[in-house]
């Protein structure tokens, strides 16, 4: 694989970088409009405004926010890749779209299907026939258990449990912690064990 650009300089950009690292792959630049600095571990940061000079390379967007991830995708030209750590196990009759990252110690099993610009976080498990869509995060140490279906941007907090066969619509939130046995309505906050709605997000 080519060089890569990274669009977000900030602490999920540097988790990101590392990702990338794992397998060799060279982060060119980060593109950010509000750095903070010239540098992030030693990669320039640019603007937007300059990502011509880095036309020939793939990009990934490294900013855990869902929402602004869909819009930086709907905005960019550049062709996306994917980036998953050398220590996660990935089944292979999983498929990972592009935009997404896959991080350290994350196992994905068979025929779990993950969408564009996705966040499968450190160590959390994606079980069989699991179908999670764009632009969702799965959290550290989630576990998202067999035939579980996830909807557009939702998060899933750290440590949360899904139990088999659940449809988790889209935009809803999932608690840290919280151990999910019923299907969850778009946009709802859902927290506890077991989980409860506390209210919704706005759409």
């Amino acid at each position: 694989m080519s060089n890569i650009c990274l669009f977000g300089a900030s602490g999920h950009g540097k988790v990101v970088k590392d990702v990338a690292t794992s397998t060799n792959i060279v982060i060119e630049a980060f593109i950010d409009d509000n750095p903070k600095s010239e540098f992030l571990h030693e990669i320039p940061i640019v603007t937007s405004a300059e990502m011509a000079t880095y036309a020939g390379n793939k990009f990934l967007i490294s900013i855990g926010n869902n929402r602004i991830r869909k819009v930086i995708s709907q905005k960019i030209k550049n062709d996306f890749t994917r980036l998953i750590h050398k220590t996660a196990t990935i089944s292979p009759t999983a498929k990972i779209a592009e935009g997404t990252v896959v991080m350290n110690g994350v196992n994905i099993n068979a025929d779990a299907n993950i969408g564009k610009h996705v966040i499968i976080n450190t160590a959390a498990i994606i079980e069989h026939d699991c179908n999670i869509d764009d632009f969702a995060h799965i959290s550290p140490n989630a576990t998202i258990t067999g035939n579980v279906s996830i909807g557009e941007g939702t998060h899933i907090g750290a440590g949360a449990i899904v139990i088999p066969n659940i449809k988790i619509g889209k935009w809803a939130t999932i608690g840290a912690g919280a151990v999910i046995i019923k299907d969850v309505p778009d946009f709802a906050v859902v927290v506890g064990n077991p989980g409860k709605i506390k209210k919704y997000n706005n759409e």
